[in-house]
């Protein structure tokens, strides 16, 4: 398969499939990625449909000083921010796990174990809905996304000790609030 250089290359010489490659290639990661921070799923597919259409667009100017992911992140979370002010969520966290779908569970797993599985998943949503964006944002590219420190910064344009900085209070913020869910949830 070729590297994401070649693709850009050819994609900047005219070939819509090499472009179409680079699509297949990081549409799920960035969709997933994307979903986490935006928490709907209809949101997070026209976000992905934005920033791919924008990255076509603006090829030419991609520097390659940063990896392409990178670069396409950068532009999906501006699209993001751009359609976040122009108009407020209206979708709750249960909402949005509705139309996200369940997370798959094996096949060996019982019935009270999926039903647990989801509520934890519910939990977790839940609490990470109560986090700042800039708390919510650092803490899914590093934990979900499996982004390093550098990465990210470049990504949100940002120093490094303030990525790390955002990242320690974000999982501080989403420990408390785990606790506080579990906590109503024993009462």
């Amino acid at each position: 398969m070729k590297d994401d250089a070649q693709l850009i290359d050819e994609a900047l010489a005219g070939s819509s499939a090499a472009f179409g490659q680079l699509v297949t290639k990081y549409q799920d990661r960035l969709y997933n990625t994307v979903l986490h921070v935006v928490g709907s799923s209809e949101d997070a597919y026209d976000v992905v449909q934005d920033a791919f259409v924008q990255a076509f667009l603006k090829l030419e100017t991609f520097g390659r000083a940063s990896a392409f992911y990178t670069w396409l992140y950068r532009i999906a979370f501006n699209s993001a921010l751009t359609r976040r002010r122009r108009h407020k969520p209206t979708v709750s966290v249960e909402q949005a796990r509705e139309l996200s779908g369940d997370e798959p569970l094996g096949r060996e797993e019982s019935p009270d174990a999926r039903l647990e599985q989801q509520e934890r998943v519910s939990q977790v949503r839940a609490a990470l809905a109560t986090l700042t964006e800039e708390h919510r944002t650092v803490l899914v590219l590093r934990e979900m996304d499996g982004c390093c420190y550098e990465t990210i910064a470049e990504m949100l344009d940002l120093p490094v000790g303030t990525v790390r900085s955002r990242l320690h209070r974000a999982r501080l913020q989403l420990r408390d609030e785990l606790k506080v869910v579990l906590q109503e949830d024993l009462k």
